[in-house]
């Protein structure tokens, strides 16, 4: 049995008979793995790009795993960053993590520990960063921000150099957007958004080109669709979907994720659990884009 870390509380947490599992799943066989089991809320894992490691965050820390979950998971020093969110993303060459903060700004850390580096700016007006994405390269950051407060918040998506510089705006409406990630090739941000619908809270998956021109809706069914994640070969999208009438993508739902080509087609369930918020927030495609990882929560008996 895998010994249990000591992890820090920080945000929500289970219920007394519920458990957080790090999954990966092979998409040709259907066969599942569960690697670790917590009883305190992880989430959003990352492959890293030598296959042998999974990242994830708890306790508002980002830990380590092997792929098959034989040794105990390891925390990554993080310096002063004690708040960190489950909207972390990973270099192309595996050396540097990007990391969302709570305290509303995006940084990089090396993936073998180290002070973070802020590299978002500040602005005058409430303006908070969630990173979702990165381009091939490794130069370029797709995140979302929440401009505002209030009812007249809006949630729309940006880029920004990862070494820091200035903000691109790529989508400007009031309707909420989230999820922005590069496709392998670099021509597409993957994405899902209300833009399309008249009914609060019923998200679609979209893909622009880098610029924000070239707005294609993917997928029109009566159900709420959020983070959609290209495989490193460009050939399959996955993503969550929650029962229809969600308000956003909230833990503790019946969720499915589906596959989907590029282009939004054959369309297809993989596997349904309880989860949500937590489960695929950023990219955990392995690098065979054979394999996924997920967390799901479920509940004893």
């Amino acid at each position: 049995m895998t010994p249990k870390p000591d992890f820090a509380r920080h945000g929500r947490e289970l219920a007394p008979n519920q458990t957080s599992q790090l999954v990966v799943i092979d998409i040709e066989s259907g066969g599942q793995t569960i690697v670790f089991t917590a009883d305190e809320i992880i989430e959003a894992p990352n492959w890293t790009p030598d296959g042998q490691t999974l990242i994830f965050n708890t306790g508002g820390e980002i830990w380590r795993i092997d792929t098959e979950g034989k040794t105990a998971p390891q925390r990554i020093d993080t310096g002063r960053l004690h708040d960190l969110n489950n909207d972390h993303v990973l270099s192309p060459d595996g050396r540097t993590l990007y990391l969302s903060s709570n305290d509303g700004h995006l940084y990089s850390v090396p993936v073998t520990g180290g002070e973070p580096v802020r590299v978002s700016n500040q602005h005058d007006t409430p303006f908070h960063y969630y990173l979702h994405g990165i381009s091939r390269d490794g130069e370029t950051l797709a995140y979302v921000a929440v401009e505002g407060a209030g009812e007249g918040r809006r949630i729309n998506i940006f880029t920004i150099p990862s070494k820091g510089g200035p903000d691109t705006r790529l989508t400007d409406l009031a309707k909420p957007h989230d999820g922005p990630e590069y496709s392998p090739d670099g021509e597409w941000i993957y994405f899902g958004s209300e833009r399309a619908s008249e009914l609060p809270g019923h998200s679609q998956l979209f893909r622009m080109r880098p610029d924000g021109s070239g707005v294609e809706q993917l997928t029109f069914d009566d159900r709420v669709n959020w983070f959609p994640h290209p495989s490193p070969d460009g050939r399959q999208i996955v993503y969550l979907s929650y029962p229809p009438g969600t308000l956003g993508h909230p833990p503790d739902k019946a969720v499915i994720l589906r596959l989907m080509t590029p282009e939004g087609l054959n369309i297809r369930d993989v596997a349904a659990f309880n989860g949500g918020q937590g489960t695929i927030n950023v990219n955990s495609w392995a690098p065979d884009s054979r394999r996924f990882a997920y967390v799901a929560y479920p509940f004893g008996s």
